[in-house]
């Protein structure tokens, strides 16, 4: 297998010229992305589904292995779920240069998806500490909201009680969701944004956040899609997961490319 160059542009996506903004330079990179139509969003999935179609065997197995390596890890008490947290980004990575050595071409293999255990490897792990301590800003102002609920909902009793404790519910349910949202959108494109450009994490962060705030309404399609296929894809007892989810995940190197790259 000839080694591709994964500092290289990437292959447009379908109809991407016409999206070019007016003077953009072909194959430019820009760490603060661009702005796109809302229909960008079902075409990221879509290219990803053209991505998982060039190896779906390696594809599932792959995700498979990452399944698999996720639940071992999570079967050690407290430390496997941290562990799990450190590594989500460097097997990100891994997944990301099967996609680059995919759209290049090329022919990705098992090995592929340990390439984050190669290469970016501190500032990959750095990442996963990074939002490891962005689930502890979210867990932790939601552990003390129900805490004083529950002190609240036993001194009152009674009826007042479940008022309590059901409006305690509904304020952690918020405090997470205002904090989770923010954190996913600077997570989604981190590890490409670090492992094919070199950003530092803090930077790739960042990007990654902005990237995603200039593309609410593509994003908002997507999700839209992704909710639906994510019920067709239980349907056949579940097996449909075995494509969706690589799929899915293709899909964070498809956006990527579209919105960092003028071509």
């Amino acid at each position: 297998m000839s080694e591709m160059n994964p500092y290289q542009p990437p292959a447009p996506l379908p109809g991407e010229a016409t999206a070019e903004p007016a003077g953009a330079g072909a194959g430019q990179f820009s760490a603060t992305g661009r702005s796109l139509d809302a229909g960008r969003g079902w075409t990221w999935i879509a290219a990803a589904f053209g991505l998982f179609m060039k190896q779906p065997g390696l594809w599932v197995l792959l995700f498979i292995i990452y399944f698999a390596c996720s639940i071992v890890l999570g079967l050690i008490p407290l430390l496997g779920g941290i562990a799990n947290m450190l590594l989500y980004p460097v097997f990100g990575a891994g997944f990301m240069a099967m996609c680059r050595t995919l759209d290049n071409g090329g022919s990705a293999e098992v090995a592929t998806l340990f390439t984050g255990f190669k290469e970016k490897t501190s500032d990959l792990m750095v990442l996963g500490m990074l939002v490891l301590a962005g689930i502890v800003v979210m867990v932790v102002p939601a552990v003390l909201i129900a805490g004083g609920a529950g002190v609240v909902a036993a001194l009152k009793g009674g009826t007042a009680a479940v008022m309590a404790l059901g409006m305690s519910v509904v304020l952690v349910l918020l405090v997470m969701l205002a904090v989770s949202i923010p954190l996913y959108m600077a997570l989604w494109f981190a590890a490409p944004l670090v492992l094919f450009h070199g950003l530092k994490p803090g930077a790739a962060l960042k990007a990654s956040f902005f990237g995603c705030l200039k593309n609410m309404l593509p994003f908002l399609l997507y999700s839209i899609v992704a909710l639906v296929l994510c019920v067709v894809a239980v349907i056949p007892f579940g097996l449909g997961y075995l494509v969706l989810v690589p799929v899915l995940i293709a899909s964070v190197y498809t956006a990527y490319r579209d919105i960092y790259f003028t071509a």
